[in-house]
């Protein structure tokens, strides 16, 4: 066969092939479509689905803590039993009421008339001793304030009566109270010594209420007023300065400390003045204490010690001095070799004329 005719053959075939293609795909495309159309519809069945609540659990077992917790206990701060004591606390407070009044004579003679009196203060009965110089005056007025002495061994006319008798002479009224448990004087709470330092502040403005009036101050000067005072009387006499400003001149003689810490470290079993040491801080001291408010006092201040004092150190009014000076305080300082705490003959007799010099320079 020739090649013409072989492709001719060829061609044929391939021709017949995809007729024969052609009509299978047709019929199974029918086919297919026929069974779509036959197929059912599913069944879909759609539910709500209903909530079940999850069961409360209640346990059967209560439990029992680990740990047991203690609440903290409430801090309520300690009241402090000194604050109506301390030097803020007085300075706010009103002095006097009352009078003074004269319950007989003692001496009636010489250059001066000696008179007890009496007077109130926080509702106790104090006495004391006044001398009245003879003449018209107005004679200027001294509070002298005692030293401390066993209450036991002690009299209104004690050692101090040799100073308020010079006093007199040189042209002074000078009232010489008996402290707390002294003499006549009622006794009463006195922690290191602010009792005392109230009575006195009492006193003082006493005297100037009725200096000048009919009584026993009928010839007192009520605007010059000085202070003095020995040992637990020098004290007492500090604190006074820092409160009331209106006294013209003050005395201190062979004081106690002006800081109470120090008083009570020193004197061991008490606080300078016979009185049982306090129980307080450090802080609270500090507030009841005249060396904390030195910076008040206007006063101007004559100071003496002996340097053979086995009873006060020296140091103590050797340090008040520095500190008033620095502070610049008007005071003068003297020192007097061989005498103790109480002076004797000639080194007590020079510090009685200096005494008179100093408050007639100040309170003449």
């Amino acid at each position: 066969m020739s090649s013409v005719g072989m492709s001719g053959t060829l061609h044929k075939t391939l021709l017949r092939f995809m007729v024969l293609l052609v009509a299978a795909a047709l019929l199974f495309l029918t086919i297919a479509c026929s069974r779509e159309e036959e197929l059912p519809e599913p069944l879909v069945q759609r539910v709500s689905p209903t909530v079940t609540p999850i069961p409360t659990f209640t346990p059967t077992i209560t439990p029992t803590p680990k740990f047991t917790t203690t609440p903290l206990p409430t801090i309520t701060p300690t009241p402090n039993p000194f604050v109506s004591y301390t030097i803020e606390a007085l300075s706010a407070r009103s002095y006097g009421g009352g009078v003074i009044q004269t319950e007989g004579t003692l001496t009636n003679g010489g250059s001066f008339t000696r008179t007890v009196f009496k007077y109130r203060s926080e509702g106790l009965e104090l006495y004391g001793f006044l001398n009245v110089p003879d003449g018209e005056g107005p004679f200027p007025v001294i509070v002298l304030l005692h030293g401390y002495i066993d209450p036991a061994e002690y009299s209104m006319l004690d050692y101090s009566t040799r100073y308020t008798d010079a006093l007199a002479e040189a042209g002074y009224i000078v009232l010489h109270p008996n402290l707390r448990g002294y003499g006549a004087s009622d006794d009463a709470y006195d922690p290191v010594g602010i009792g005392d330092t109230i009575d006195t502040l009492n006193l003082l403005a006493l005297v100037r209420t009725q200096a000048g009036t009919a009584g026993p101050l009928e010839n007192a000067d009520g605007e010059h007023i000085g202070i003095w005072g020995h040992s637990m009387g020098g004290g007492i006499m500090l604190r006074v300065l820092e409160i009331d400003k209106e006294i013209d001149a003050a005395v201190l003689y062979a004081s106690i400390n002006a800081d109470e810490k120090i008083n009570l470290e020193y004197f061991d079993t008490d606080d300078g003045r016979g009185n049982p040491g306090i129980q307080t801080t450090d802080a609270v001291l500090s507030t009841l204490s005249a060396s904390t408010y030195l910076d008040r006092i206007t006063t101007p201040l004559s100071i003496h010690h002996g340097e053979a004092d086995k009873v006060v150190p020296l140091a103590w009014s050797d340090q008040l001095c520095s500190d008033l000076g620095i502070l610049q305080k008007e005071v003068y300082c003297y020192f007097y070799e061989d005498q103790p705490h109480t002076f004797q003959n000639s080194g007590d007799t020079l510090f009685i004329q200096r005494t008179i010099d100093f408050f007639d320079q100040e309170l003449k």
